[in-house]
């Protein structure tokens, strides 16, 4: 379906419109191997402050600097909070302990201020294409995983929430209902990767919208998506072929969405992504033209949605 395309000063300015967040994934920049031509974060925090986004995720290792410090001062410059990650973290082996690595990536987000550590249950694979079978020991342990990553976020002030991500060892809806039956830990409410791994992202909003802690909003090409889920097109091909769409454009009920959080007093980031495989420096505006279509349409939801609300 096709969306308008809205005027940033047109909806009036509320409070939740301040927590709307921009992810470098919509500039191309991941943390996959040989993802596409990566743009500089000079450029990506530039765009975001000129879209008029308040806070960016972090992105992969390597796109901010390394030292805490370091990394503030450039989000400063650019007039940008940080909200906090996506970190893929493995949990399901045995042999592997995440607490030492969540700890040092959390002394990271003490120096930035950052909120919310964004958990994705890697499969030890590179990519998103392929994922082994959990067997009943590598659900226990990776649910425990879980919820001790959970505490120790906890001890710095931070949420931290697990993100349903094709490809990864939570994907699919049954296995979201796992996580929420078997875990404490809250939900990033990734709307494109719920769709494209069977799981309605606005009935779980409705479900469960006390677990819903962090939003990454993503629309969708249903079409494409089903090709996806059912294996005719790898996850990868699938972006290639524009799977993901500025917010508005595809088939997510976002609508929905933004009114069941508000209306449950949701305070978290709104943070767009449109996951996007660059193959060179784009000419023109390149990905802030679908970024800027998509800050568009939550600025007027989330208006809409506060003008609804009785005071």
């Amino acid at each position: 379906m096709t969306g308008p395309t809205l005027n940033a000063a047109s909806p009036a300015t509320t409070a939740a419109d301040n927590r709307i967040a921009g992810a470098p994934i919509s500039w191309g920049v991941c943390e996959v191997p040989n993802w596409g031509y990566q743009l500089t974060p000079e450029r990506v925090l530039a765009e975001m402050q000129e879209v008029g986004l308040s806070a960016t995720e972090l992105g992969p290792d390597g796109f901010l600097p390394a030292d805490p410090t370091e990394m503030a001062a450039v989000l400063r410059s650019h007039q940008l909070t940080a909200v906090g990650g996506f970190t893929p973290v493995l949990m399901h082996q045995a042999a592997h302990d995440p607490l030492p690595e969540i700890s040092r990536i959390l002394e990271g987000y003490d120096a930035t201020h950052a909120e919310v550590l964004v958990l994705s249950a890697v499969s030890g694979l590179d990519g998103y294409d392929t994922r082994p079978t959990l067997d009943e020991a590598g659900w226990k342990l990776l649910l425990d995983n879980l919820d001790r990553i959970a505490q120790m976020a906890s001890e710095h002030g931070v949420r931290a929430v697990l993100h349903p991500h094709v490809g990864t060892m939570v994907e699919s809806g049954a296995e979201v209902q796992r996580v929420l039956e078997g875990s404490s830990i809250a939900l990033c409410l990734d709307t494109g990767h719920l769709l494209i791994g069977g799981t309605d992202p606005a009935e779980l909003t409705r479900q469960s919208p006390d677990r819903i802690a962090h939003t990454h909003l993503k629309d969708v090409d249903s079409t494409i998506a089903d090709q996806v889920r059912a294996g005719r097109l790898t996850y990868t091909e699938g972006v290639v072929r524009g799977m993901y769409r500025p917010l508005g454009t595809g088939d997510v009920d976002f609508g929905s969405i933004v009114d069941t959080l508000q209306g449950n007093g949701y305070t978290g980031w709104y943070t767009l992504e449109q996951d996007t495989i660059l193959t060179e420096e784009p000419c023109g505006e390149g990905p802030i033209h679908n970024v800027r279509i998509s800050a568009d349409h939550v600025r007027h939801l989330l208006a809409r949605s506060t003008a609804a609300t009785p005071g």
